[in-house]
């Protein structure tokens, strides 16, 4: 069974093209300022845009492989992780989603589309009533990812609810380089509906960038404004490791006994990994899917706690200014 839950997440660039000026305004004033969105009305201009794409995200994808790499070689992961974020700011500038316009003068929205060739993210063509049936037909020959009805009467929601959509579908090639980093164990455990479901809820409403780990098994999640937290995962029915773990790290029978409970989880890897200082900190627990398979607590890192200041994404919003429509 494929797992259902994105292993890496990212917001990334949202890029539309339309020939309908007016049209791309009322998009620039009604989808949310968080996301990165770019406005194009002409399809050479919108070309040149993605032509590099592809390229881009090779280059991205080769350095999570060289992550992974360093971690079959026996480097952590959590360091190599924050030195990423804090190192690779235009990756907020990647294309994951196109959505165009299928009527335009000239050629059509699915001709434009045809031309990523080597572009992994996602396809998404607005429609007029009339091209309803061309638009099933591409997507069900696997040309788009879904198509939207241009008129419908709630437009932002429909595209709102699209975009969500897409961007909570795991990524083909990124959910392949980070799945193996799990233990099969972990797999089946995130393959869980409710488990799937339990999480995706906890990362949309925190995180704009997610990475799962296995070792140690959660979440390091990065917000809009760049604080960073780790969501330590521990099966609820083996909480008896995690409390011989904090014991051995001398946390004390108390936190011991409280570990087996359920009360609390020590962070004693993510402490190892990190060189934090200070004692091995422990948070409070909580069940995190509702048949109560997993147990989970929340770790804020602090910005003495990381190797690097973070860039945060509020900051790149921030410098890509007011949307316009790219060559109106």
């Amino acid at each position: 069974m494929a797992l259902q839950l994105p292993l890496f997440h990212r917001s990334g660039s949202i890029v539309f093209l339309d020939d309908d000026l007016d049209y791309l305004d009322m998009l620039g004033m009604v989808l949310p300022t968080h996301l990165q969105v770019e406005l194009y009305m002409r399809p050479t201009t919108f070309l040149e845009r993605m032509r590099e794409e592809p390229a881009r995200w090779e280059a991205d994808a080769a350095l999570h492989l060289q992550m992974i790499e360093r971690w079959r070689n026996g480097h952590h992961l959590l360091p190599q992780l924050l030195r990423y974020w804090a190192n690779n700011p235009a990756r907020y500038q990647l294309v994951q989603t196109c959505v165009v316009d299928y009527a335009m003068p000239g050629t059509d929205g699915l001709k434009v589309l045809n031309t990523l060739l080597d572009w992994p993210g996602s396809r998404m063509l607005l429609t007029g009533q009339a091209d309803e049936q061309i638009a099933i037909q591409a997507f069900n020959g696997g040309l788009i990812d879904q198509f939207i009805p241009k008129q419908a009467t709630d437009i932002a929601g429909r595209l709102l609810g699209a975009l969500a959509k897409r961007s909570n579908t795991p990524h083909p090639r990124l959910n392949t380089l980070w799945r193996a980093v799990l233990q099969p164990a972990q797999q089946s455990m995130l393959q869980v509906p409710s488990v799937t479901r339990a999480l995706r809820r906890l990362t949309q409403t925190r995180w704009v960038e997610y990475v799962v780990l296995g070792e140690p098994f959660g979440l390091l999640g990065l917000d809009t404004d760049g604080r960073c937290q780790w969501l330590q995962l521990e099966p609820t029915g083996s909480l008896n490791e995690p409390a011989e773990l904090a014991g051995t790290a001398g946390l004390g029978l108390d936190v011991v006994h409280a570990v087996q409970a359920g009360r609390l989880l020590p962070a004693v890897e993510l402490h190892q990994q990190l060189g934090l200082r200070g004692p091995i900190r422990t948070a409070p627990a909580f069940v995190v899917d509702d048949e109560g398979l997993l147990t989970g607590a929340l770790f804020d890192l602090s910005a003495s706690d990381l190797p690097q200041p973070l860039y945060a994404y509020r900051n790149f919003l921030e410098m890509q200014g007011s949307r316009s429509v790219q060559d109106a």
